[in-house]
């Protein structure tokens, strides 16, 4: 769940997407230049990338996942 696409046609490299992002789910595409979706399973299906997307170019799915909250473990204990 959570971001779907980015509309590369409509898209400008503004950047926004990747500077409002909590979960830090995109990067910068180092060829072409353009935002892309790299950490999908992080999204928190907070809206805020397509939000503040100046041309309306990302679109996040309106079903949101419902994920069960874990506790980090201690690796270090572990070893």
């Amino acid at each position: 769940m959570g971001v779907e696409r980015i509309d590369y046609e409509t898209c400008i490299d503004c950047d926004v997407c990747i500077k409002v992002c909590p979960s830090d789910v995109f990067r910068k595409d180092p060829q072409s230049g353009h935002p892309m979706i790299q950490y999908s399973a992080d999204c928190m299906s907070c809206f805020m990338c397509e939000r503040d997307c100046p041309p309306g170019s990302i679109y996040v799915t309106p079903d949101r996942e419902v994920r069960v909250p874990m506790a980090w473990s201690d690796l270090s204990a572990e070893r």
